[in-house]
């Protein structure tokens, strides 16, 4: 079974479980959190990939709406570290957007090809 024919409430709870998660490693202190070595920059475009991608795989009917919520929720969690004691950039929305981007057109990508093999 697709993730995108569970039912609605499982959908919609899994993909706050992604969110909630995300959040958590958003505001908690970065003492805590394990660096992979990556950048700041990289692992705001992957957490934002893998979060809009998640939404589609759940929810591909909603293709302006997940990429919305993506970007939003990058400001919010920006304003929300800035309450926290932690950096508040800018720069990290645009990483978030980068990410959002390339999920989007990952998706409407694959769904062309499949609409194509049809």
């Amino acid at each position: 079974m697709l993730p995108s024919r569970f039912p609605r409430r499982v959908r919609l709870g899994l993909y706050a479980l992604a969110t909630a998660i995300l959040f958590l490693m958003c505001v908690l202190p970065t003492k805590d959190l394990p660096d992979p070595g990556t950048g700041d920059r990289f692992e705001h475009s992957a957490a934002w990939f893998v979060l809009t991608f998640t939404g589609y795989v759940l929810a591909p009917r909603r293709t302006l709406a997940i990429p919305a919520f993506a970007l939003a929720y990058g400001v919010f969690i920006e304003l929300v570290q800035g309450q926290v004691g932690r950096d508040a950039d800018v720069m990290d929305v645009a990483a978030d957007a980068v990410g959002v981007t390339i999920a989007v057109l990952l998706f409407l990508a694959v769904r062309r090809w499949l609409t194509a093999s049809r």
